[in-house]
């Protein structure tokens, strides 16, 4: 617990036992994904980690005078965390405009993770549609990083276009020379210079025929992509236990105190944001 005197006014505290007070970072590198996603790379002020995520948590960063928001952990290194952040209101135009050695202030790591545990000895199909693929991406790296402890992992991603494809090192260069890890590619619409798959993600599934016995499924993306992937999935024999997401909309605070991500009985923020479809098939409709 924190020792420091939080009833003195004079003293500010910097400790991370205070789940609501965030540390000032800055950005070390930022990589230019596709046109509207970037990645940021994180360290706190005297060169660490902020804090040491599991695969699937999230943290909340903010920018003085502009906001917060929650955004997954997509990789972590020795003495960094990254997130990938698609540029689609405020903050995020904000955060796009940030350059390399500017602050930022972070706090977390929020919610569960994925069950790197329970799938252990499982063969694991990955599926990530557009800027999805970042929360999938941390547990990719996870099981990689532990390659002796999963059976055969294989990656499907597709996004509207080529340009769209986020981590293009990792789809082209790394993960195709991991032992016993296959890629597989699709784009919606045809273009000039791409000789992958053309189609939706869903019907890219189907095509691919994967094998369910002894299979976990770990997807995420655009809602309407996971509801019909869940589809094809079923229809293919794979059961709603066996298949993983994450919820990640409309969380605030982090910590269950707002509301704005209950559902039900649920708090996306804390029961999750990582749910079996089995579990959300018992949360209630929104209205």
């Amino acid at each position: 617990m924190c020792d420091h005197n939080h009833n003195d006014p004079n003293h500010v505290c910097t400790c991370s036992d205070n789940p609501l007070v965030p540390q000032v970072c800055k950005v070390i590198k930022i990589t230019a994904e596709t046109p509207d996603v970037k990645t940021f790379r994180i360290q706190t002020l005297d060169g660490k980690k902020p804090f040491a995520p599991m695969p699937g948590q999230l943290a909340m960063i903010s920018l003085l005078g502009v906001g917060e928001a929650m955004f997954s952990i997509t990789a972590q290194g020795e003495d960094w965390i990254e997130s990938s952040i698609k540029r689609t209101g405020m903050l995020t135009d904000a955060l796009h405009e940030m350059t390399e050695g500017q602050t930022i202030a972070v706090r977390g790591p929020y919610g569960n993770h994925f069950p790197v545990d329970d799938c252990k000895g499982k063969d694991i199909l990955f599926i990530g549609g557009g800027i999805g693929l970042a929360p999938v991406r941390s547990f990719i790296r996870y099981a990689i990083e532990h390659r002796e402890d999963y059976g055969h992992l294989d990656v499907l991603y597709g996004s509207r276009s080529s340009a769209d494809l986020v981590f293009k090192d990792d789809l082209f260069e790394n993960w195709p020379k991991v032992e016993d890890l296959d890629v597989h590619l699709t784009i919606d619409r045809p273009e000039e210079g791409w000789n992958g798959s053309v189609a939706f993600v869903p019907a890219f599934l189907e095509q691919k025929a994967f094998d369910p016995a002894g299979k976990k499924v770990v997807l995420c993306g655009p809602p309407i992509m996971i509801k019909f992937c869940l589809q094809s999935l079923l229809k293919m024999g794979f059961s709603k236990e066996n298949v993983i997401t994450t919820l990640e909309m409309r969380m605030k605070c982090g910590i269950g105190k707002c509301g704005r991500c209950n559902i039900g009985s649920k708090y996306v923020c804390l029961d999750g944001p990582v749910f079996t479809m089995s579990e959300l098939d018992e949360l209630p409709d929104e209205k």
